[in-house]
């Protein structure tokens, strides 16, 4: 029997940071033994909000480094498949397909497309970013996915494909499996000024490739309780940013409470936290980093990664479309007049 198949992915937008990680990273790693997995980079996505050639030009670079971030993880090239989004044309087509059977209302009201035009700078709405959702769904049933890995934000996007695949099987029969969606057990990871999810973007990220010596910079710059201007003061542990970075990446679940308690009673300083944070955060991140730096001292391996998953993509697409067109019967209609074209050229020829 064969194993059930999982998509996710990730815009290749820079190099990829601990909010990445438990996200969808960690549950990619832990699922790659029990389904077949597609790992998308997708290109196609990044033009919603950075069309300008600038960031085109960027783009080689930025797959290459989620390439070697989820080989650093502990993806294996062996047992998943790794592909570029542009580079398997099928998606394009099916999601114009998808178009049809999803209203702008519908569209209008996934709350993400919202931010992520705020956060580009986008006053008013682009068609590609509205369709963002369409285009994801069509990645997502592309290889047939039954179970989508992602950040609690992007649960809504995922909606928007089960409604499309419920919608294409009532119209045109069983074709599509309607996925389920995996969420993080920590949800979004907070910025490391406590205002916003992690964002590269807004330069409030650890690197899943930064340094000891960056990590533990960026740690003892974290933000923590306004109100504690000195160590004997009571703090906050809920909403911290610290803390919640000590229960997603600290072992040491002992000391986690322990800091807390003395936290709560105003007796532990910020500095001895934070300090404690950049150990577990370093100690967490040191695996990751040697991965890292071996695949990349590899010459062109990215690159070979990359393209031998796009090839095993591009074979599930065609066999995807090929069921999806005909289900809805539009490649019947191409059929029926090529073989008429072909009785009409060989009587033709006949005279």
């Amino acid at each position: 029997m064969e194993r059930k198949r999982i998509l996710t992915g990730d815009r290749p937008t820079g190099k990829l940071h601990l909010g990445h990680y438990v996200g969808s990273l960690a549950n990619r790693v832990r699922l790659q033994d029990e389904y077949k997995c597609f790992f998308i980079i997708a290109d196609l996505h990044t033009l919603t909000t950075k069309p300008e050639k600038e960031h085109i030009e960027a783009l080689a670079d930025n797959v290459r480094s989620a390439a070697l971030d989820y080989l650093a993880c502990g993806i294996d090239p062996a047992k998943s498949v790794i592909y570029l989004q542009s580079a398997v044309s099928e998606v394009i087509e099916l999601a114009l397909y998808f178009q049809n059977l999803i209203t702008v209302p519908r569209l209008s009201r996934v709350p993400s497309l919202k931010e992520m035009a705020q956060g580009a700078g986008i006053e008013e709405m682009p068609f590609g970013l509205l369709g963002y959702p369409v285009l994801q769904a069509a990645d997502i049933l592309l290889p047939r996915a039954h179970l989508v890995p992602v950040g609690k934000d992007n649960v809504a996007h995922v909606e928007v494909t089960r409604e499309i695949a419920r919608r294409f099987n009532f119209l045109y029969g069983e074709t599509f499996p309607v996925p389920e969606v995996l969420v993080s057990e920590y949800g979004s990871l907070v910025g490391l000024d406590g205002n916003a999810k992690m964002s590269k973007s807004l330069n409030n990220a650890i690197y899943l490739s930064d340094d000891e010596r960056t990590v533990t910079k960026r740690v003892m710059s974290m933000y923590t309780d306004p109100k504690r201007v000195s160590a004997d003061i009571p703090g906050t542990v809920e909403g911290n940013p610290v803390f919640q970075y000590h229960d997603a990446f600290n072992p040491d679940k002992a000391e986690v409470e322990e800091l807390k308690a003395r936290y709560r009673l105003g007796k532990v300083g910020d500095v001895e936290v934070k300090e404690k944070l950049a150990k577990a955060l370093n100690h967490f991140l040191d695996p990751i980093r040697e991965r890292r730096a071996k695949y990349e001292s590899q010459s062109g391996l990215a690159d070979e990664v990359v393209y031998d998953g796009t090839m095993k993509m591009r074979e599930e697409a065609r066999a995807t479309l090929t069921i999806a067109k005909k289900a809805m019967g539009i490649s019947a209609v191409w059929n029926r007049m090529a073989r008429k074209a072909d009785e009409v050229k060989k009587k033709r020829g006949a005279q």
